[in-house]
């Protein structure tokens, strides 16, 4: 049995009970559970929530310029009047884009009266380019005299190579500005953006029945590009092939992404890859005494040739890959047929979101005239003609049908008019604000779904970041300022790439509610014990106590 101890020490117990108890909920749960809190730094949820939303408003300034004798001289006298004209289209309940047209008329100045005057209508193009403000997105259409030679007969509007067009005026009994008006509407849509430019760039908030054949072929937005020429050499013990292809690129392709310069990063390389064949047997047609690829088997051509291009998955940007084939002797010639089995001019072919091939067929004089193996010298002009053509294809360059009245102008070396260049920003600025809004939106319901992710004060500075210039971005937009637009939705996509893929957030680095448990019980389980009990055993002797008789004398 028990000995019993003293009253003065059991009342010494329970105070260093107590105590302890006291110490361990005071002290030490605050403690342990302010040390081990997850940090999580507010974030925006509102902004993000608000950008699911987006409401597009595209403004292009328009300005339309009358020279001498272009307009009866009662409408003469309405210049300069202001116009603005919109077109809203609701792609789904949450998206929408609205086109507005802000156009104002005025009477050319001496100078631009000048220029106007000039031989040709690529002299005062050049010329009138330096009278106009350098503005991206803003278009300006001049409007001469229908008897004026300065436009080739039967040419109703010439688009240069800048972002203005001369288009020639009418005469009529009628409402002339009117009628110049719908022909203005017509060019501006042609130089900026198209409905179906922004559909595609927007394609991931499209229902799929809305989006076009040419959706996928474009390169999705990105803030780089790798670019790789190849030349396949199939056959090296016949075919000595050499392609001056350092010069090429500085011709044609490096005038170009100058060009595209602002709107992402790139870098080009090449390699000469030996005994790679395209996987396809071709086959011999006997009427031309030539080897056939047909549009059916295009699509496994790629494959087995792409395993030795090396791995892009190493690579930060996409990869744009352009394969130059010299067949093999015992294949050639070899040409490619289209589906309705005409042979193509080109004889090249381009595989969306990846690049493009061409064959460059050999003439084989006989073996016993050249020794083998017969030194090839690329003609570098026809070739990267068809990749520069290919690449605009892969940027979702492309020119809208006009009707034959328009003239384009050829871009040149620079492969690039500035007004494609504006109808790319234009697409490219929308698609990378939607990018921005589906990041965050993700990064959001990760977050929230995960609760005990670490938040830093650098994750949510970028997400605060991204959500600004997002929404700097939109206002830019509407307010016709494209360049500022562009570079805005950059920095958006920028800091919400840094937030979502920030180290920190991988949500393998923490742990599940009950693997936490399982980690706390053995270190406080000890310790709780003994002061849960002492705390029970001083209650029941507080009850005990209480129920006992007092004794009186």
């Amino acid at each position: 049995m028990a000995p019993c101890l003293p009253p003065a020490e059991k009342a010494r117990g329970k105070r260093a009970a107590l105590s302890f108890a006291a110490v361990a909920l005071v002290l030490g749960l605050p403690l342990w559970w302010k040390t081990t809190e997850t940090y999580r730094a507010s974030l925006p949820y509102a902004g993000i929530s608000a950008l699911g939303s987006l409401r597009f408003q595209l403004t292009v300034p328009v300005s339309v310029v009358f020279a001498k004798g272009a307009l009866p001289g009662a409408q003469q006298r309405r210049l300069p009047f202001a116009d603005t004209q919109e077109e809203e289209r609701l792609l789904n309940p949450k998206t929408s884009v609205t086109s507005r047209y802000e156009t104002t008329y005025r009477s050319a100045t001496a100078t631009e009266q000048a220029a106007l005057a000039m031989a040709t209508v690529q002299e005062a193009d050049a010329e009138l380019l330096l009278l106009q403000e350098d503005s991206l997105g803003a278009l300006t259409v001049y409007v001469i005299p229908e008897t004026s030679p300065l436009l080739p007969q039967g040419v109703g509007v010439y688009v240069g190579k800048h972002r203005s067009a001369v288009m020639r005026g009418t005469q009529g009994p009628g409402d002339v500005l009117a009628a110049i008006s719908a022909r203005v509407q017509q060019t501006v849509q042609a130089m900026s953006f198209t409905t179906d430019s922004i559909t595609t760039a927007l394609s991931d908030r499209v229902p799929m029945d809305q989006l076009g054949t040419d959706t996928r072929r474009p390169f999705k937005s990105s803030l780089g590009y790798e670019i790789t020429f190849s030349l396949l050499n199939p056959d090296p013990k016949s075919h000595d092939v050499h392609w001056d292809i350092e010069a090429a690129v500085n011709s044609y392709v490096q005038p170009f992404l100058d060009k595209l310069g602002s709107v992402a990063n790139f870098s080009v390389d090449s390699q000469i890859l030996y005994y790679a064949v395209l996987g396809v047997s071709p086959r011999f047609d006997k009427a031309s005494s030539s080897f056939i690829l047909s549009a059916l088997s295009l699509p496994h051509v790629i494959n087995p040739v792409e395993a030795r291009l090396g791995s892009s998955a190493t690579s930060l940007y996409p990869v744009l890959n352009f394969l130059l084939y010299v067949p093999e002797r015992v294949h050639s010639p070899l040409y490619i047929q289209d589906k309705d089995g005409a042979a193509v001019g080109t004889n090249a072919f381009h595989s969306p979101r990846w690049g493009g091939i061409m064959v460059y067929n050999i003439d084989h004089p006989a073996p016993d005239k050249a020794p083998l193996p017969l030194r090839v010298d690329v003609d570098m002009v026809r070739v990267m003609e068809v990749f520069l053509a290919q690449l605009r294809l892969l940027f979702g360059i492309s020119q809208v049908p006009l009707p034959e009245e328009f003239l384009l102008e050829s871009p040149g070396n620079n492969g690039l008019t500035d007004w494609e260049l504006d109808r790319l920003l234009w697409t490219r600025t929308v698609e990378n604000i939607a990018t921005v809004s589906t990041t965050l939106t993700s990064l959001a319901q990760l977050l929230d779904k995960i609760g005990n992710i670490v938040i830093k004060d650098d994750v949510a500075s970028e997400v605060y970041h991204a959500v600004a210039s997002a929404q700097t971005a939109m206002l830019e937009l509407a307010s016709g300022h494209l360049g500022s637009a562009f570079q805005a939705s950059k920095e958006a996509v920028t800091s919400s790439e840094r937030a979502f893929f920030d180290p920190s957030l991988l949500h393998l680095l923490y742990f599940p509610d009950d693997q936490k448990f399982a980690i706390y019980i053995p270190l406080f389980l000890p310790m709780a014990v003994p002061i849960l009990l002492s705390l029970v055993k001083i209650l029941r002797e507080a009850k005990q106590s209480k129920k006992e008789p007092i004794k009186t004398d």
